[in-house]
């Protein structure tokens, strides 16, 4: 993409922010926690697969739409919202479990290629903290198909080592799913034995 073209994007996304800051003739308010927002329909109805279904059943009330969105933080959701209103989104400084909070309203939201940005960006820069936080990723990972770079990356390691999600204090949360999953694996580094004495 030639320099021109990208200056050009970057006003337009900047145009687009500041109508979501200004709220000019704002026609839906989102309800999210306690928190109004006050937004614009064609833009939601055009980047948000959600909100395309939501405003295309919702009845206006003196010519406002309003929807609640629940299960959704306000934190995640201006995180979201700006990304919709001006397709970008920065996670430098961002701690990785803000980020890693953020798939699945963003996957709620049918943000598909945000999510996939979002697990491309922990899995290359953030592998330590997947990692670390292990046991939760899994098991997270295999609740929504739109997670399937987590689950290729979160099954990758359990082929390895097994035991991180089968001696876990946290076992019998795992999605059942997600253990299906890894015990297809022919590669799996752990006796079978040892997999129905956990599983029983």
């Amino acid at each position: 993409m030639s320099q021109i073209n990208t200056k050009l994007l970057e006003r337009l996304s900047n145009d687009f922010a500041q109508l979501f800051e200004t709220k000019y003739d704002y026609n839906v308010v989102v309800k999210v926690g306690n928190q109004n927002f006050n937004l614009h329909s064609l833009v939601l109805y055009q980047r948000s697969s959600f909100f395309r279904k939501e405003l295309s059943t919702a009845t206006k009330k003196n010519n406002i739409i309003e929807i609640i969105l629940t299960d959704t933080s306000v934190e995640a959701f201006k995180v979201l919202i700006k990304y919709i209103y001006t397709g970008t989104v920065t996670f430098e400084e961002v701690e990785p479990s803000s980020i890693f909070d953020l798939l699945v309203p963003s996957s709620k939201l049918g943000l598909i290629d945000l999510v996939e940005y979002i697990q491309s960006y922990l899995i290359d820069n953030k592998a330590s903290w997947l990692r670390l936080k292990f046991t939760q990723v899994y098991s997270i990972s295999f609740q929504d198909n739109n997670f399937k770079a987590l689950q290729t990356f979160c099954t990758d390691i359990l082929a390895k080592h097994p035991n991180l999600v089968f001696d876990s204090d946290d076992f019998s949360s795992v999605q059942e799913n997600a253990l299906i999953t890894l015990l297809k694996r022919d590669d799996l580094q752990i006796e079978e034995s040892e997999i129905w004495d956990k599983i029983i």
